[in-house]
C-alpha cells in the first residue's frame, strides 16, 4: 500500500537537506505552511494581512510572526502565531517538517514549518491581523501560467524574485520564496 499524500510530503521534507541562515542582525520569525485536503485537492493556507498590522500591510502571507521572549523555539513561535492569526490550536497541527530559512528585505529571518490539520476546520481569523483567509490549491500554484519569475540585481548578483497569482491576489516576496521551496521539495508529488 502506498503512503498517503501527507506522509509523502513528510517524507519529501525529511529527504531534503534544509538550508539554514545564521545572521544575528535579522529578527527571528516563524511561519506555518498549513496544507490540507479540501474538495478533493490539497490546499495551502494563506491570509491577506489587514492595514492595521505593523509589517507587510495588505500583503499575502502564511500565519506567523516574530519570536517572543516566552517562545521556547521557532516552532513554538510558528504554532503560537498560527493560533493567534487563524484560531488553529497548536494541538491540532501535525508538524510534517521544516523548509529552508528565508531572510527578508524587511530584516526578518523566517523559519518555515510545514504542518497539516484535520479538515474541515473552523478557522477563527484575527480581525486585527487577517483581512481575508485564502485557501490556494497546490496544483494551481504548480501551474506555470500562475507563476511569474523576475530576475533582480541584489548586491551586484542576479536573484530570482518569484510571484504567484490566485483569485486576484499576488503572492510575492518571502511568502513566494517559501512557496517555491515547498513546491521544489514536493517535486513531482501528486495527491
Amino acid at each position: 500500500m502506498s503512503a498517503s499524500p501527507i506522509e509523502q510530503i513528510r517524507q519529501a521534507l525529511a529527504d531534503c537537506t534544509r538550508k539554514t541562515v545564521e545572521d544575528g542582525a535579522l529578527r527571528p520569525a516563524g511561519v506555518m505552511l498549513v496544507v490540507y485536503p479540501k474538495n478533493g485537492e490539497y490546499c495551502v493556507l494563506l491570509n491577506k494581512r489587514t492595514d492595521k498590522v505593523e509589517h507587510h500591510k495588505g500583503e499575502i502571507s502564511f500565519p506567523g510572526g516574530s519570536m517572543d521572549r516566552g517562545d521556547g523555539s521557532m516552532l513554538h513561535t510558528a504554532l503560537r502565531e498560527t493560533h493567534e492569526e487563524m484560531g488553529i490550536r497548536p494541538d491540532d497541527v501535525q508538524v510534517l517538517g521544516q523548509l529552508d530559512d528565508v531572510p527578508t528585505i524587511s530584516k526578518f529571518l523566517i523559519s518555515a514549518y510545514v504542518g497539516t490539520i484535520p479538515y474541515p476546520y473552523d478557522f477563527v481569523p484575527s480581525k486585527y491581523e487577517v483581512a481575508e483567509v485564502i485557501e490556494a490549491p497546490i496544483e494551481h500554484l504548480r501551474c506555470q501560467s500562475n507563476r511569474r519569475d523576475e530576475i533582480r540585481i541584489k548586491n551586484g548578483q542576479p536573484e530570482n524574485s518569484p510571484s504567484f497569482v490566485f483569485e486576484g491576489h499576488v503572492i510575492f516576496g518571502a511568502t513566494a520564496r517559501v512557496l517555491v521551496n515547498f513546491l521544489d521539495v514536493l517535486g513531482d508529488w501528486t495527491a
